[in-house]
């Protein structure tokens, strides 16, 4: 037979165990306890200073409150599936050490008010958590930049070889990536750090409460301004999980690249054998399998946004219990985004580039066309011209077998009488790389500058 709820006065039958495991959620929301006590102090002290609370009262309780920490962070708290969530676990062993004065705690406050204050400050210490790791990464493609100021490779369009760039270019355009997704989580911060305390269930109290004053205590910027939007309001969960998200995308597209780039095939990169396994039945084998399980992770935290978008969908104002689903979703896209982004930092900065042999596919497809386009507009034939010229260039080296940096000037001449003999001075990637010197171009004067730009501002 169940224990009878806190909440349990208006009922004559216990709960169906079947469900109490139904609706639990302490089995995951207990992760919340050290929020749920720092809202709980704060609380009392407001109600202390209010005049609600009795100084020794108020003193009792956070005492207790304190006891009821150290006990979870000991290990030693023994957690209830049968008083449903981390609220009410809390508040029994209040009471059991403090006595009836415990039930004091929940003056002027409801569980309603009570969670989304909880999940406010997890998700603020979680984003600040987020922040740090993103710009551990970042420092990672800044190093891989600074370091490789020499090495070439092709650049891609359509995954076909478009024309030659620095690798440093590359790395920074990552960094560039994840610096986007940096601001997005400070963005939501904003959304986020505004206390809901004090809207109890949906409409406010009738306790003289400073909601002010707890806030600042918390730490937060402010407080909401509309107690039914304040504890149905979940769109900073939604919100932040959507970031995750986009992080997780980035990082697959970063995964996909280290795994092509990896392979035989192409041969761009040596990756650390300790973020590489084996195979269990060809010892040759070095398998990219950190990099493959990024891009795998990355659709549980889309599976995430669904599921948290989906909870929000359909519900009226203000409170329902569905909204206990939010949690889960929130803390496994956390979870999984700040394992993803500690590993692949280390990734990034142990991987090798193989410079020799991006220099060689730099050269090749013909990358340099674009150059010998460009060549012949400045001559001043128009560019639309100079493309159906170069084009049909390609076409002759196809046919004969030839890359560009073969032909003669002769050769040249046979199709455009603007051709001289500086077109041969155009035939290496390093020219090409450096012809492209403009702000955000892979010339590599704009490249060192970006690096030391980014020095400064980060503090790398």
């Amino acid at each position: 037979m169940s224990e009878k709820k806190l909440w349990g006065g208006r009922f004559k039958e216990s709960t169906n165990e079947l469900v109490e495991e139904f609706t639990e959620s302490v089995s995951y929301d207990r992760r919340l306890a050290p929020f749920d006590i720092a809202g709980s102090i704060a609380h009392v002290k407001m109600l202390e200073k209010q005049g609600i609370l009795k100084p020794e009262e108020a003193q009792k309780i956070i005492k207790g409150l304190n006891q009821v920490l150290k006990e979870i962070e000991e290990g030693r708290f023994q957690w209830r599936r049968e008083l449903e969530d981390v609220h009410m676990n809390v508040e029994k062993r209040l009471t059991e050490i403090v006595g009836s004065v415990g039930g004091k705690l929940h003056t002027g406050r409801s569980r309603n008010d009570q969670v989304a204050t909880d999940v406010r400050l997890y998700v603020r210490k979680e984003i600040e958590e987020i922040v740090e790791l993103l710009k551990a990464l970042r420092k990672a493609f800044w190093k891989q930049a600074k370091e490789n100021l020499d090495v070439v490779m092709p650049g891609y369009t359509h995954l076909q070889i478009a024309q030659p760039v620095l690798y440093s270019h590359h790395m920074l355009a990552y960094y560039w990536m994840f610096k986007r997704d940096e601001e997005r989580f400070k963005d939501t911060l904003k959304r986020v750090n505004v206390s809901p305390l004090g809207s109890a269930a949906l409409a406010g109290t009738s306790y003289p409460l400073d909601r002010e004053f707890t806030a600042k205590l918390l730490g937060f910027d402010g407080v909401t301004r509309n107690s039914m939007d304040a504890v149905s309001d979940r769109d900073f969960i939604a919100e932040t999980i959507f970031n995750c998200a986009m992080v997780m995308m980035h990082l697959s597209r970063l995964s996909e690249e280290l795994v092509l780039w990896s392979t035989e095939e192409f041969g761009f990169i040596e990756l650390p054998d300790s973020f590489c396994t084996g195979s269990s039945i060809m010892p040759q084998k070095k398998n990219p399998d950190v990099s493959e399980l990024t891009r795998g992770k990355t659709g549980r935290v889309y599976g995430d946004l669904i599921a948290i978008l989906t909870v929000l969908k359909g519900l009226p104002l203000t409170y329902n219990r569905d909204l206990q689903e939010d949690k889960e979703p929130l803390f496994d896209a956390i979870d999984t985004v700040k394992l993803a982004l500690k590993v692949n930092a280390l990734i990034v900065e142990g991987m090798k580039p193989r410079k020799e042999r991006m220099r060689e596919q730099a050269r090749k497809s013909f990358s340099l066309a674009t150059d010998v386009a460009d060549y012949l507009a400045k001559k001043g034939v128009p560019f639309r011209e100079a493309h159906r010229i170069v084009g049909e260039l390609v076409a002759y080296c196809l046919d004969r077998g030839k890359g560009l940096e073969d032909l003669s000037l002769e050769e040249f001449k046979q199709f455009s009488d603007k051709f001289e003999e500086d077109v041969l001075d155009l035939m290496s990637v390093e020219g090409s790389i450096n012809s492209r010197n403009v702000i955000g171009g892979t010339a590599r004067e704009q490249v060192e500058r970006e690096i030391e730009r980014i020095r400064e501002e980060e503090g790398f």
